[in-house]
């Protein structure tokens, strides 16, 4: 009891420290943490603190998806597997059903081919396996409908699949993609050897949203920027929230120039959002963006680069401009 205690009151004091709102996800990844009970996820927090890097809901997600939920993994793998033997099953199927109708036109020719010799009982004999054939195509037939049958369960199934794989990789909040499906997606662009750009786009002012017009506005806010950077990047980027109130798109060979132009785009979009109260009638201030643009290198991976990205974005909200790049 004495070491439970102990333990809970560690997990409080951390969720405390980093403002970490005590949620079963929250908990439970730091109950882990604290029980120093998963090597890598013990790591990855120590990396982050030891960076500096912010520690909010959004990457604790990410970890929990990383390195605790391991079921869309496993459910990944058994579709997989269903797929296989599905697969297998329709080919078996396709075989038996050539050799049976090879299998019948040797009968038939056998019949043309009998002699007179002992004609009743040769007769006999070809229909009673003339008999056993028409059962053994029934039996085939039956075997083809259950097949369909499982064909639909398994179609159902990846549907099924499908949404939680959904509900895996988006945000639910803002319906861009969750951080840990950005850094899958670095990985396999750095694989390919794809040069990739990130654009980190701040909202500055979404705190005051929140203070003085309540929390509704503050994800309303949330979300008219969520689709604005989705409406800018939709085709040439993958667009994802990686804190309270930043998102970060990845762009596959492009130039931190264009990049940057796009970068833009968004910013003017979001100028262009104007809000006024429903109940006051008083008109809500701007939206302040600040946009950080930074450029992969090969050594980095995406925690490393969305944080130069970040603070590229710092950067320009420090000197005043709309855009920061890094480097220059």
């Amino acid at each position: 009891m004495a070491i439970a205690q102990e333990k809970m009151t560690k997990v409080c004091m951390f969720l405390e420290r980093y403002t970490l709102p005590p949620t079963p996800l929250n908990f439970q990844v730091v109950y882990t943490y604290i029980s120093q009970t998963n090597i890598n996820l013990n790591n990855a927090i120590d990396h982050a603190i030891a960076a500096n890097n912010l520690i909010d809901h959004i990457l604790v997600e990410q970890l929990y998806s990383e390195f605790i939920n391991t079921g869309h993994t496993t459910q990944v793998s058994m579709i997989k597997n269903v797929d296989g033997v599905i697969n297998s099953l329709s080919h078996n199927a396709q075989t038996t059903e050539k050799q049976i109708i090879c299998f019948v036109d040797q009968v038939n020719d056998c019949v043309h081919m009998l002699d007179e010799n002992n004609i009743e009982q040769s007769r006999q004999a070809l229909t009673m396996l003339n008999q056993q054939t028409v059962e053994l195509l029934n039996q085939h037939k039956q075997f083809k409908k259950e097949l369909s049958k499982t064909k639909q369960l398994h179609e159902k199934t990846k549907k099924q699949l499908n949404q939680l794989r959904k509900q895996h990789i988006i945000d639910s909040q803002t319906g861009l993609y969750k951080r840990h499906y950005l850094t899958q997606q670095t990985q396999v662009w750095t694989n390919q050897k794809k040069s990739i750009c990130a654009i980190a786009i701040q909202i500055d002012n979404l705190d005051h949203f929140t203070e003085n017009y309540g929390d509704i506005i503050g994800e309303v806010i949330l979300n008219k920027v969520a689709k604005q950077v989705q409406k800018y990047v939709f085709q040439s980027g993958l667009p994802g929230r990686t804190a309270k109130d930043q998102f970060t798109v990845l762009l596959a060979d492009i130039d931190p120039e264009t990049a940057n132009v796009i970068a833009e785009k968004v910013r003017n979009g979001v100028e262009k959002l104007r809000f006024v109260s429903s109940k006051t009638g008083i008109k809500l201030p701007s939206i302040g963006l600040s946009l950080g643009i930074a450029q992969h290198l090969q050594e980095d991976d995406f925690n490393q680069l969305a944080k130069k990205a970040s603070h590229a974005a710092f950067k320009a909200r420090s000197l005043g401009q709309s855009s920061y790049t890094a480097g220059q």
